[in-house]
């Protein structure tokens, strides 16, 4: 494992978790949030682990905790993306990956359980757009679990699910740039990943306006993270549709807002050389 920025990473979890136990003039509220954008730095960083660590402190049975678990379980996806690498056959990229069942487990839990506060708050609150979105991500992220790094076609009702949280989103909000880029990965996804015979069965997708969504996403003024969010979403698909001087320049800016990011870095040193 390359500890470039593990020290770094380190320093800053410690530091997080001794304001959490501190005595403060900030409120509760306000230590959480805190915690949570230094978790959100340290998984746009590539420290998956350590912001895994810090989102699994915040993540409760409180649906106001909701940001916390959905980045929790990114979190841990993303570990387990990092573990499997890039090898075609999945079931022995598993296998091979000796941090990976424990991952699995904790994902697959901490995902249910996500689901369960999330659904249980749209039955009071069926309009909720927070809840919403977070359940829609929650799913998007199982979704892409199955297909995008075990392989397997399944999780069909969660990708629904995720499909018309989204929509309803957006339908009352268009301009939700977070939920844009989650349903810019279903058009993209179904477009590209799934048979022509059966994208209608999905609802349809097209990669051109999930390209596009991405792209208009990446600009607008919004939040830090979430134009991060945004811009490592144009990268990925950039990289896909083999956009490399595209996916180059995004990488650089990327990398100069995320320096300790070591995938960025490796990836403009690959195409730059």
């Amino acid at each position: 494992m390359n500890r470039s920025w593990y020290p770094r990473s380190l320093t800053i979890v410690v530091a997080a978790m001794v304001v959490i136990g501190a005595s403060s003039p900030l409120s509760a509220e306000d230590d959480a949030a805190g915690t949570l954008r230094t978790a959100q730095a340290l998984f746009y960083n590539g420290s998956y682990a350590a912001a895994a660590t810090l989102a699994d402190a915040l993540c409760t049975t409180d649906a106001e905790s909701l940001p916390a678990c959905e980045l929790h379980t990114s979190s841990l996806l993303f570990q387990l993306r990092r573990g499997m690498g890039e090898a075609p056959d999945r079931e022995k990229a598993f296998a091979a990956c000796q941090a990976c069942p424990a991952l699995l487990a904790r994902f697959l839990t901490e995902t249910r359980e996500a689901q369960g506060v999330a659904r249980a708050r749209l039955k009071a609150n069926p309009d909720e757009e927070k809840t919403l979105f977070f359940l829609g991500k929650v799913d998007l992220n199982y979704v892409w679990l199955q297909l995008g790094i075990l392989g397997k076609k399944t999780g069909w009702d969660e990708y629904w699910e995720a499909r018309r949280s989204l929509d309803q989103v957006l339908k009352a909000s268009p301009g939700n740039i977070r939920a844009k880029v989650a349903r810019a990965w279903i058009d993209y996804i179904v477009d590209t990943r799934m048979p022509r015979g059966t994208r209608w069965v999905l609802g349809g997708g097209s990669k051109k306006r999930g390209l596009q969504a991405v792209r208009e996403a990446a600009v607008a003024s919004s939040d830090e993270f979430v134009r991060a969010e945004a811009t490592f979403a144009l990268w990925d698909m950039q990289v896909r549709e083999r956009d490399f001087p595209g996916a180059v320049q995004t990488a650089r800016g990327l990398a100069i807002a995320f320096p300790d990011n070591v995938e960025l870095r490796k990836f403009v040193a690959t195409q730059t050389n």
